[in-house]
């Protein structure tokens, strides 16, 4: 048996084990993801490492390599970068798929299919951008490939597509946990943020996913805490306030940043440069800048790591602050693919090593150290611009391996998180901000009552009317049902359109009398404006018509108009599909 018939053999087979979608199967299949996640960060790695060896003979951190570099080639090694970044995103971009090219679309709004050739294509545009000096986070990329792992696993033996997305997001809990040494916060980061649900049945398979792909970093010699801090000292009562003071200082900070990125992205769209050639601009432009201060190449690692040993000048923190953020706008504004996770905990950390200055210069007996408010500052920033608080504090305490910063990084994440979100609706990923107006559009469906869906009714008689006036509006009117008034539009009952064909029958003559006679008092309930949408469909589901009347009150029963079925359902059909397209869809067991 030849390979390709082998693997179609085996997938046959496959196809036919329901138990695969299982609960206890996808514990085992979290396990596998987590191991192809830290497989996938790394690849990653290998690829920076081999380009930045063809391009510059060395390869090390980004901003190691960038100083030993010529000027020449600090500008043209960005510049190629971005080219190159920008062909391979062109090339993504030239064919849209059926299939999600983004992790986050996949299991949010889609099946869990991911687009192979985009994904691909995606991550090496990355790779260029991050291996080249761009000044944007590795982590889009690492979760994006740790992300098409899974997705394809999960399509090669057959699980649903509910089943699907959650194996998807295993797998980038499984990028995040390997990419940072954060095994809480990477499970974390996916329910909070890409999945908006804590459920067990949820963070579960996350959770495995993740411990596993920190333990296989473990095992194969990569695991570090990237900013371990041992021996910090546990923040005193009072001195709770000023963390109070820094978060709320964030809260105001972290929409601007966001919003600074998005402004410059479209700058640059706006500028009507192509896609190659904006990409090439931005890497120039940083190129320029890194000729300067090569400190701002990269995602700006080894920058947090000497604030938090070494000593600063607030004028060499405020420089290289502003110089940081200018290569990320750069990077980012020019369409680059990465992520703004790393440059986010940069910013931070810069105001927060700030703030502690400010703090120890106006009272030099201060306790607190400057470090504790950079590492708050970390996590306070990056809670406000992920709009998720829980993740960004246990990150820090798992990057830091430091418990004590917990308290103080509950008081300034939370502060900066709901300040945030009351001066600006901007988050770092626009999912969070898509779950937000679909958990408001389900608020609202739920709430909504019939006073709503009323239409005016046309098929309306007094009780003074005849016979023949109901024939002649049966005529006008594809109706089953005419309602009648008094003179004070008192709602009184319906006319049948088969039993007024019953009547005539046995009185061929009667067309010139009163329709008192086919009157039927509780043929048709009514409906009230106050009613909910769960209240109308009960109504609908015991009535055989399309629509009925609308009184203001069973006491008062003045004729409103009717409510159509056509219309509650259409209602029920927004809230099913708003539903579906949520993470609580993937709580589900069965």
């Amino acid at each position: 048996m030849s390979y390709k018939k082998y693997i179609r053999f085996t997938r046959r087979r496959i196809r036919q084990w329901h138990w695969l979608s299982d609960t206890p199967a996808m514990l085992c299949w979290a396990v596998i993801m987590g191991g192809v996640g830290a497989g996938a960060i790394l690849l990653f790695y290998e690829g920076i490492h081999l380009i930045q060896r063809l391009v510059t003979g060395d390869f090390g951190g980004i901003t190691q390599v960038t100083r030993a570099l010529s000027w020449e080639m600090r500008l043209l090694f960005p510049t190629l970068g971005g080219l190159c970044a920008g062909v391979l995103l062109w090339l993504a971009g030239r064919k849209k798929g059926t299939t999600s090219a983004d992790y986050m679309e996949a299991v949010v709004i889609g099946d869990g299919r991911m687009s192979v050739r985009q994904g691909v294509l995606r991550i090496l545009s990355s790779l260029f951008t991050v291996s080249s000096g761009g000044a944007i986070g590795r982590e889009g990329a690492m979760i994006h490939f740790s992300s098409l792992a899974a997705s394809l696993f999960g399509r090669f033996i057959y699980v649903g597509p509910e089943r699907l997305r959650l194996l998807v997001a295993c797998g980038a809990a499984a990028g995040v946990s390997a990419a940072y040494g954060t095994p809480l916060a990477g499970a974390i980061f996916v329910a909070e943020i890409v999945l908006g649900s804590m459920s067990i049945q949820v963070l579960g398979p996350l959770l495995i996913a993740s411990a596993t792909a920190n333990m296989t970093m473990r095992m194969l010699g990569h695991y570090q805490a990237p900013y371990e801090m041992v021996g910090i000292a546990a923040v005193q009562s009072w001195e709770i306030v000023n963390f109070v003071v820094l978060g709320l200082i964030i809260g105001v900070v972290a929409p601007g940043f966001l919003k600074l990125m998005a402004y410059t992205k479209q700058v640059f769209v706006r500028s009507g440069l192509p896609l190659i050639a904006r990409l090439a601009a931005g890497g120039f432009m940083l190129g320029l800048l890194l000729i300067m201060i090569p400190d701002v190449a990269g995602n700006g690692y080894s920058v947090v790591r000497s604030l938090l040993h070494e000593s600063w000048t607030w004028h060499a923190i405020f420089a290289i602050l502003c110089a940081k953020v200018l290569a990320t706008t750069l990077s980012v504004g020019s369409g680059a693919i990465g992520g703004l996770f790393t440059p986010a905990l940069f910013v931070g950390a810069a105001f927060g090593t700030l703030f502690g200055l400010a703090m120890h210069a106006v009272f030099p007996d201060h306790a607190v150290a400057t470090h504790v408010y950079t590492l708050v500052g970390m996590g306070a920033f990056l809670g406000a611009a992920t709009s998720a608080p829980l993740m960004a504090i246990v990150m820090i305490v798992e990057m830091t391996l430091s418990y004590t910063l917990m308290v103080p990084l509950i008081v300034a994440s939370v502060a900066a998180y709901f300040l945030s979100r009351t001066l600006a609706a901007v988050a770092m990923y626009d999912v969070t901000l898509t779950r937000e107006r679909d958990q408001q559009l389900r608020q609202a469906l739920r709430r909504t009552r019939l006073s709503e869906l009323v239409r005016p009714n046309d098929t309306v008689l007094p009780l003074s009317a005849t016979i023949s006036d109901v024939l002649h509006m049966f005529q006008d009117y594809p109706v089953r049902y005419i309602y009648v008034v008094d003179e004070e539009n008192q709602y009184l009952g319906v006319v049948a359109q088969h039993e007024v064909l019953h009547f005539l029958v046995n009185h061929n003559d009667a067309t010139d009398q009163l329709i008192a006679d086919v009157l039927q008092l509780g043929y048709v309930q009514t409906l009230t404006p106050d009613m909910s949408l769960d209240e109308a469909q009960e109504h609908f589901t015991r009535f055989n018509g399309e629509r009925l009347p609308v009184v203001s009150s069973l006491d008062n029963p003045r004729l409103l108009g009717v409510v159509y079925k056509s219309a509650v359902l259409e209602k029920y059909s927004a809230l099913k599909r708003s539903f579906d397209a949520s993470s609580e869809v993937l709580v589900r067991l069965n």
